[in-house]
């Protein structure tokens, strides 16, 4: 025999009445000027005491291009290993030669496509040495980039100031092999790796860094008037100066020339109302290299955008009113290397739009604020910390059993060969 349960004849269950308990004291200071600024301090204060070897993942691999290597099997070397940087060596003098990057790669393109046919870059290219580079720079009258280095125990502080100074996204460390005397590049570090082991290493400041982004004046913001309506607008008028955009309609190379001229890696792609559609990346071009498509310049960014890979991560976005804190948060749960800031609901309700450009965060950005105020200039070609000889040992691997060390490194994410990373020399774990 089976019974139903129904309203009438269902048991009925005495509740115990319900009693409030008080709320948890929270231990947390209160959020306050005095407090953003002592969590500031405290940051500093660590990156001080920390040394650039701390950074250094478990396992990693580092991808080295002899000078005098074809531009066109390096290019290869770098997308087949999910790169976009990678320290240059001259074997015949055994010593450090810099840097390759992507900006040595527009910058050949937009020597070619200026200064000669398409078919002869394209046999150009097939011999041209990295060597060469430095030589298509001065024809562009472009600035060669400083030869920074730095040794891998000059303190994390030292090694950010050097970036801030230089304007650079990464600077080699090097140490000297103590048989032989010779100089040895040990890794890169960049400004994502390091901002990624303040997230982790300093999580209870970063939870301090609660004021708005725009409030604390951390990145680039729209500065241009804007127009009464009906006026006309004045030639070369740009209405989210200092901001350099484009839009679907832009070509290539009209964004390559951005690139160049003002050293910048990504532009805002916009609509007719300002509204943020896409993103338009220095690795984007890479794309078209990969494919041989130097003349695919003359596209569209909308064509171009059709031949970006598929697991593209998408635009990072944010308000001016989002906090350092959160930002530093991102930096940690995923790579990223710029944030555009787009008008929020704040902003609709004083009658903007929402969605609409209003700046651009760079980690460069967010670096500079963090280690504070320091001179902005060119610096020697030698590194801040002389090279010592001989060499401090590197310590070996903690045992298995040993405790936990007091800081983690900021381990590389898995190489993205389709996307790779704009920050990444040093690819990912091995």
């Amino acid at each position: 025999m089976s019974t139903t349960l129904s309203p009438s004849n269902s048991p009925r269950v005495r509740r115990r009445g319900s009693t409030r308990r008080p709320r948890a004291v929270s231990h947390l200071p209160p959020f306050s000027q005095e407090s953003h600024d002592a969590a500031l301090a405290a940051i500093r204060n660590y990156l001080k005491g920390r040394t650039s070897y701390d950074t250094f993942p478990v396992s990693f691999r580092l991808i080295v291009l002899d000078s005098k290597l074809e531009v066109k099997k390096a290019l290869q070397c770098l997308l087949l290993n999910g790169v976009v940087s990678a320290p240059l060596w001259n074997s015949e003098k055994s010593q450090f030669a810099g840097m390759f990057t992507v900006s040595d790669i527009i910058h050949l393109i937009q020597y070619y496509y200026q200064c000669s046919s398409y078919d002869a870059a394209a046999a150009d290219v097939e011999t041209f040495r990295l060597e060469s580079l430095r030589d298509i720079e001065k024809q562009l009258g472009v600035a060669p980039p400083p030869l920074l280095r730095e040794h891998p125990s000059a303190t994390l502080f030292e090694a950010a100031k050097l970036l801030i100074q230089t304007h650079a996204r990464r600077v080699p460390l090097l140490d000297l092999d103590s048989e032989t005397g010779h100089e040895v590049i040990v890794s890169i570090l960049t400004q994502y790796r390091l901002l990624k082991f303040i997230s982790i290493n300093c999580g209870r400041d970063i939870q301090q860094l609660h004021l708005p982004l725009r409030r604390l004046g951390i990145g680039t913001f729209v500065t241009a008037q804007p127009l009464p309506p009906g006026a006309e607008r004045p030639e070369g008028y740009n209405p989210y100066h200092p901001i350099s955009t484009a839009t679907l309609d832009t070509t290539v190379f009209d964004v390559v020339h951005m690139f160049s001229a003002r050293g910048i890696s990504a532009v805002p792609i916009i609509d007719e109302d300002g509204i943020v559609v896409n993103l338009y990346e220095t690795v984007d071009v890479i794309t078209l290299v990969r494919l041989g498509a130097y003349q695919s310049l003359d596209l569209t960014i909308s064509e171009a955008l059709n031949q970006r890979s598929p697991d593209f991560p998408g635009v990072v976005i944010c308000t001016a009113s989002d906090s350092l804190g959160t930002l530093m948060q991102l930096i940690k749960k995923r790579r990223v290397h710029r944030l555009v800031v787009v008008e929020g609901e704040e902003e609709e309700r004083r009658g903007g739009k929402k969605g609409r450009l209003l700046g651009i965060i760079t980690l460069s950005d967010v670096l500079r604020y963090l280690v504070g105020d320091v001179t902005i200039g060119e610096v020697p070609t030698e590194s801040t910390t002389p090279i010592p000889d001989p060499p401090t040992p590197a310590p070996e691997a903690p045992p298995a059993d040993a405790p936990p060390l007091p800081y983690a490194a900021a381990d590389a994410a898995p190489p993205e060969p389709e996307h790779p990373p704009e920050e990444n020399a040093v690819d990912g774990q091995t």
